[in-house]
């Protein structure tokens, strides 16, 4: 193990790890940034496939074969229309993908969703398209699907304009029970965001202004009547959707300022009623740091209380190895055949400080409890690995991707 912060010589930040052990890498055929979107599929002839979506163009998604995860194999890699498109955001039930599109600016299409048959999965087959496009809207940035029945979908649509540009997307429930065509049942947005609101705008930050917009929405099959959003600078938002035609707020919790803002992922630990919530870092070098993953009590759904943060290692040492450091993605406790679910055990990406692993055992002690950070990838624009997402199989092998080059990285647990 090489101490945190430690310089390859020549230059490049070197390899380190805790309790995680490299066993297998893939660079998918040149084109390694993924965004975040990641997810495994257990095929009907057995094998085990990793779908992966872009981070940018000119790339769509990719999956690759890791029945093996010491051998990942390419399996397809599909492009995108043109270049001002990205996938970034995908979620796999069963034979059925469904994929977010974000545009680079108003108008442009396409933007929305698509959905996919994967059921052979060298030959993706699109089932139907969810157009999400508009003039004040970039279509949809991130998907959450897992019961098969309905997508949580963050994005923008023809009849929302926003009061601010940066407002965009908004809170959309889609019913894909007919894949072939599907259809919104329900929608939220945070008060004052859309034009002809009897609500007035919220204020903006006063340093890092994000946006008001959600990052991700993640309803489970063990709680069908909640959902539980990441709205950037809005906060921490749990939402009643017993009745999808009108979700309905329930809790929220807002604390930036005086922190950075970008709440991001709001992940329930539903046995325990507790919250774990990542702020995305979307600064380099330090320049929006702190950006925490907290532990929030959240056993009285009114009255939400932040106790502890995840601890991390020295920001004096990791904001100076280039890119981003700082909270991003977690693993989700997706339900599904191939997915590690746990109620005590967290796995985060933090950009170039890998993929770490931490014990909520006691959630007013978080513990670290093992980490991976891959040696800077050929040609880094970052001068250091960017690790994006990650995804945890219900054998505990971690599967890691980089935002820029680094592809995908398959590791061991030995905690």
């Amino acid at each position: 193990m090489a101490a945190e912060g430690t310089l390859r010589p020549g230059g490049g930040a070197a390899q380190l790890a805790l309790n995680m052990k490299l066993i297998g890498h893939h660079e998918l055929a040149g084109f390694g940034g993924v965004g975040e979107g990641i997810n495994l599929q257990k095929a009907k002839d057995g094998r085990r496939i990793l779908w992966m979506a872009h981070e940018s163009a000119p790339k769509n998604f990719t999956a690759v074969d890791v029945t093996d995860p010491r051998n990942p194999k390419l399996v397809v890699q599909t492009d995108l229309p043109h270049n001002d498109v990205r996938s970034n955001s995908l979620d796999v039930v069963g034979d059925i993908m469904a994929v977010a599109y974000q545009t680079k600016k108003w108008g442009l299409k396409p933007a929305g969703m698509d959905l996919f048959d994967i059921s052979t999965p060298e030959k993706p087959k699109l089932i139907s398209h969810f157009d999400a496009s508009g003039p004040c809207s970039r279509g949809a940035h991130c998907v959450f699907f897992v019961d098969g029945e309905y997508v949580h979908l963050t994005s923008g649509s023809a009849d929302f304009e926003p009061t601010n540009p940066k407002d965009d997307q908004f809170y959309r429930i889609i019913d894909v029970r007919n894949p072939s065509r599907p259809t919104e049942v329900g929608r939220w947005w945070y008060p004052g965001t859309r034009k002809g609101d009897s609500a007035p705008p919220p204020p903006r930050h006063p340093k890092f202004d994000g946006g008001y917009r959600p990052h991700n929405t993640n309803s489970y099959p063990q709680k069908p009547d909640r959902v539980y959003i990441g709205y950037i600078d809005g906060g921490v938002w749990i939402l009643d959707i017993s009745n999808k035609s009108k979700p309905k707020p329930v809790g929220h919790l807002q604390y930036s300022p005086p922190y950075n803002g970008f709440s991001h992922t709001v992940l329930p630990l539903i046995e325990r009623g507790y919250l774990i919530v990542s702020d995305e870092c979307v600064r380099d070098n330090g320049e929006d740091w702190p950006k925490p993953t907290w532990v929030v009590d959240a056993r009285v759904e009114s009255n939400l209380v932040p106790i502890a943060m995840f601890p991390l290692p020295p920001a004096e040492i990791f904001t100076k190895r280039g890119g981003r450091y700082g909270s991003h993605n977690l693993h989700e406790n997706q339900p599904g055949p191939c997915s590690f679910r746990s109620e005590t055990l967290i796995f985060g990406t933090y950009f170039n400080g890998g993929v770490r692993a931490f014990d909520v055992s006691n959630p007013m002690q978080p513990k670290e409890v093992g980490y991976f950070v891959p040696a800077t990838p050929k040609l880094a624009p970052k001068g250091s690995a960017q690790i994006n997402d990650v995804w945890v199989d219900e054998n505990r092998t971690v599967y890691a991707v980089d935002r820029f080059g680094g592809g995908l990285y398959t590791l061991e647990t030995t905690f």
